[in-house]
């Protein structure tokens, strides 16, 4: 049997990242794929915000996405996906940071406005954060990642959202700004890892998936979140 059960969702982009974490370490794991449209009692009583990616390992339940791959980084330290370096763990932990509290939540209410100069105001404000994290990434590090040679939680936890951009250029007109080259080197380089590999869906799937989001139909937790604040 295998150690880790990963409770997940195929349209999930905060579950892709941490089944990619799991790939890239060659853990063998159990995958339980859930259908949040319909989520049955028994996922309720493991996932306590009713959300994935849920993990459990050695009878322990971890939930939310950055703290299942840090804790996935400390039982299995091989590669390494955090820096040695204090200095440098505190650079990936606040842009993932960034991307959680900032870039995201701006991609999804893109997608989920409906008025003109709504959609106006939150493309502007995603292609500055795009910029941001472009000149972030050129001072910090040399490449071919985000952070310099090594695949990190930085990279695992922002690839899903640019496998999904072709949806918000689909939908809103949106894409990552042409100065943002080092990003398009990065995703290129990323698209060839072994876990985006076998993870990936193509944009016809992700076009398909967030059509929903781009009516402001879509009820799940994380649109109503997103609604919530905006």
């Amino acid at each position: 049997m295998s150690e880790v059960e990963i409770f997940s969702a195929e349209v999930c982009p905060y579950a892709q990242r941490t089944r990619m974490v799991l790939i890239e370490k060659g853990v063998d794991f159990t995958l339980r794929e859930v259908d949040l449209a319909n989520k049955p009692d028994w996922f309720l009583e493991v996932s306590p915000y009713a959300k994935v990616p849920v993990i459990r390992h050695q009878g322990r339940v971890v939930y939310e996405s950055a703290i299942i791959n840090e804790y996935l980084d400390e039982v299995y330290p091989e590669p390494p996906m955090m820096p040695e370096a204090p200095g440098a763990r505190a650079t990936v932990r606040i842009w993932i940071d960034f991307m959680n509290m900032k870039l995201l939540p701006c991609f999804y209410r893109l997608l989920m406005a409906q008025e003109p100069e709504k959609q106006a105001q939150e493309a502007e404000t995603l292609t500055a954060h795009f910029r941001l994290v472009e000149t972030a990434v050129r001072d910090e590090g040399s490449g071919p990642y985000l952070f310099g040679a090594r695949l990190s939680l930085a990279d695992l936890s922002l690839y899903p959202w640019f496998e999904r951009l072709p949806a918000l250029e689909h939908y809103r007109g949106t894409m990552l700004p042409d100065d943002c080259s080092r990003l398009k080197s990065w995703f290129d380089v990323m698209e060839q890892t072994k876990s985006a590999r076998e993870t990936t869906n193509g944009a016809e799937y992700h076009i398909k998936a967030y059509i929903k989001y781009a009516n402001d139909t879509v009820d799940s937790i994380s649109a109503r979140e997103m609604r919530a604040s905006a």
